[in-house]
């Protein structure tokens, strides 16, 4: 028994194979072989079933065990032995190495390193012969292809066009999956679809870059380890998928990477890079799941966990989803997302009925989604800065914090602030806080956390000029701050308003302090918005100017219908000859009320001709006066037309009914176009002055 065992173990041992179990594929011929050495001498139930307990073992089963972990052992590298060698009995061993070397778990073999590039193209021919494959695969016409192949099997080598590619990167790029196929059924030496271009980029690079699914997975599946070449700037095709935002190609590669290989995409700076694409590309649950499955991208280099915190601090859009919508329209999409509607939908008619009601919806559902997303990535990153000394957290912290609060992204900023509290006292190079940067760059949504806030200390900083959150209030907000409020007396209003909120969270003495070029922040407000004044005065009065005009017209037209009624008036009484009719009721009471409000109209915007336009008036005097005028002369024109139509209808539709459905339509037109046409102003105009404004408590969340 020991004799024949010796050689059966010598035998199994020459096959060489379990010496080198680093890759699926030897080990399977490994296991087949060592199943087929067990089978042979009937010791199958060491490995299928369980072993018995320690006081149960007699000394036949002792012997079989250490026999079959003698050649378990004997046929394994040192390396491998070191996994197994202390387990107690052989079954164990033997899952163990099913665990680690099974398909699922172990990597390809290294790829071997990428061809060298090269610049020139295939020599000896004559140019139109060599670009005759480049046109073909251009266009897709395979039987060229082949025959040009057929004829010399060393075209698909050939180096051509501007990047040196071949006709694989060419045919990577054309949406034809059959004729790349095809074009690789003539390839026997697989080492050929790693040619790369002058740039080092193989042909999955390019089918990454052109978005092209189908050849990507073509190529996948035909030779892997394209996914571990690096192009001449050390990037994979993971991060041509990611920079051009090509979703599903980048989950393909994902789920095909192995990452314990000497070179993956995941590994250093390329990590990195390929966390920074993704966040680019708002790709943020692939990121966090990345982050979430190979901890070692952001652990090992704490500067990682900085670059995307900064990144994704960097992108306001995506978190500032609030203001997308109207009232209104988020109202609709809340109700349409209660569970009882889904549930009334689907029973009446079942299949995509939510989404047909709701398409105006969807894009606002996927800035939630993506929001949630970006949230959870945040937090995550947040959770593995815990594991940092101080210095290094605390500059993660600055770095993200000021970028956020200067984007406008409060959910950052309240993460940071969660984790790291001191985080409100860090400054920049000017010695500015996050609220001063709030500030500056008016983002509203960072300052309001002041009302959220326990303590105001850090309100009253004053950076390296002197200045305080109310001299930075008080300069000219930046242009494209400017530009989401419609006209210059709307903008100089809001400046007030943000000077007047930042004066709130300040100390009585430091409202009137002076900076270093001794300016109090009411100098600097006057200086600066000295320009802005004097448009917003302009605009005011171009408005009430064209206003003026349609008040006036209405109220000429208005008083004279008053005085010659329809029909005339009777000669013995001088009683209006219709004044028993309904309509004639109507004419009267709607003409009244239409001379009144245009008359109204027409004071109010004299009056903003009128006013002094001193600084305090563009807050509530002239925005006052605008919004009455406005509505006086909606009003105004709403009766002129119903006193119109009762006049039509009494003097050529008595006794007709019909005449009223026209005349009824035909008064909505000049109705609507005034709403159309004046409304946004209007309501801008209302919003901002009597609305509840941009500025308040907006969470119930304690900052800090």
């Amino acid at each position: 028994m020991v004799t024949l065992a010796a050689a059966n173990v010598a035998s199994f041992v020459s096959v060489k194979l379990g010496r080198d179990v680093n890759n699926r594929y030897n080990y399977e011929t490994w296991s087949e072989q060592m199943l087929c050495l067990l089978q042979s001498q009937d010791l199958m139930e060491f490995i299928d079933d369980t072993p018995p307990p320690p006081e149960n073992r007699d000394g036949a089963w002792r012997r079989n065990d250490w026999l079959i972990k003698g050649w378990i052992l004997g046929a394994l590298s040192d390396e491998v032995i070191k996994t197994v060698v202390k387990l107690r009995c052989a079954r164990a061993m033997w899952l163990k190495l099913k665990y680690n070397f099974s398909e699922t778990r172990l990597p390809p073999p290294s790829p071997p390193p990428p061809p060298p590039f090269a610049t020139v193209s295939y020599k000896g021919k004559e140019w139109r012969e060599d670009t005759a494959l480049y046109r073909s695969a251009l266009r897709g016409d395979w039987q060229t292809a082949k025959r040009f192949v057929d004829q010399d099997p060393n075209a698909i080598k050939l180096r051509l066009g501007f990047s040196s590619e071949t006709a694989i990167h060419v045919a990577a790029t054309v949406r034809k999956p059959e004729f790349l196929s095809k074009l690789l059924d003539l390839i026997s030496d697989d080492s050929v679809l790693a040619l790369r271009d002058k740039f080092g980029d193989n042909p999955l690079h390019t089918a990454a870059a052109m978005g092209n699914y189908q050849a990507a997975e073509i190529l996948v599946t035909r030779y892997p380890n394209l996914l571990y070449h690096s192009n001449i700037d050390n990037r994979f095709p993971h991060h041509s998928a990611a920079d051009f935002g090509h979703r599903e190609i980048l989950q393909l590669f994902i789920s095909k990477t192995y990452d314990n290989l000497p070179t993956n995409p995941f590994a250093g700076d390329g990590g990195c890079v390929l966390l920074e694409l993704m966040i680019c590309a708002d790709f943020f649950d692939i990121a966090l799941e990345l982050v979430n499955k190979y901890p070692y991208m952001v652990t090992v280099n704490p500067k990682t966990i900085c670059t995307v915190l900064v990144n994704i601090a960097e992108k306001a859009t995506v978190f500032c989803i609030d203001d997308q919508l109207s009232f209104w329209k988020r109202l609709i999409y809340w109700y349409t997302e209660l569970p009882w509607w889904h549930k009334l939908v689907l029973k009446l008619h079942p299949g995509g009925v939510i989404k047909y009601l709701a398409s105006r919806f969807n894009k606002y559902h996927e800035k939630i989604m993506l929001r949630e997303k970006a949230l959870k990535l945040v937090k995550c990153l947040c959770k593995h800065m815990e594991s940092l000394d101080y210095d290094t957290a605390s500059r993660i912290c600055q770095d993200t914090i000021l970028a956020a609060a200067e984007t406008g992204n409060r959910d950052v900023v309240e993460e940071i602030v969660e984790i790291f509290p001191l985080a409100i006292y860090f400054t920049d190079s000017s010695y500015q806080s996050f609220i001063h940067l709030a500030v500056k760059n008016r983002c509203e949504k960072v300052f309001n956390l002041l009302y959220q806030s326990r303590t105001y200390d850090y309100s009253n900083k004053i950076d390296n000029s002197g200045n305080s959150i109310l001299h930075l209030a008080a300069c000219l907000a930046p242009t494209h701050k400017l530009n989401l409020v419609s006209g210059a007396a709307l903008q100089m209003q809001r400046e007030i308003q943000w000077f007047q909120e930042a004066s709130k969270f300040l100390s009585p003495h430091i409202k009137e302090q002076k900076n270093s070029s001794g300016e109090t922040a009411k100098m600097i407000f006057t200086k600066e918005h000295k320009r802005l004044k004097i448009e917003g005065e302009k605009w005011m009065k171009d408005t009430a100017s064209s206003c003026t005009i349609a008040a006036t017209l209405i109220a000429t037209v208005v008083f004279a219908a008053a005085i010659t009624v329809p029909g005339g008036n009777k000669p013995d009484s001088g009683y209006p000859v219709f004044h028993n009719s309904t309509a004639f009721t109507v004419f009267a009471v709607s003409d009244a009320v239409s001379l009144f409000t245009s008359s109204t109209s027409l004071l109010m915007f004299l009056s903003i001709h009128t006013s002094r336009y001193a600084e305090e008036d563009f807050l509530y005097a002239l925005p006052k006066r605008l919004c009455i005028g406005l509505f006086t002369l909606f009003v105004s024109i709403l009766f002129m037309m119903i006193a119109f139509s009762s006049t039509v209808y009494l003097v050529f539709g008595r006794k007709k009914a019909w005449v009223l459905f026209p005349m009824g339509a035909l008064t909505c037109l000049p109705i609507s176009s005034f709403v159309l046409l004046q409304y946004p102003l209007l309501r801008d105009v209302i919003s901002s002055t009597y609305g509840r404004g941009i500025f308040g408590k907006q969470s119930d969340r304690p900052f800090p």
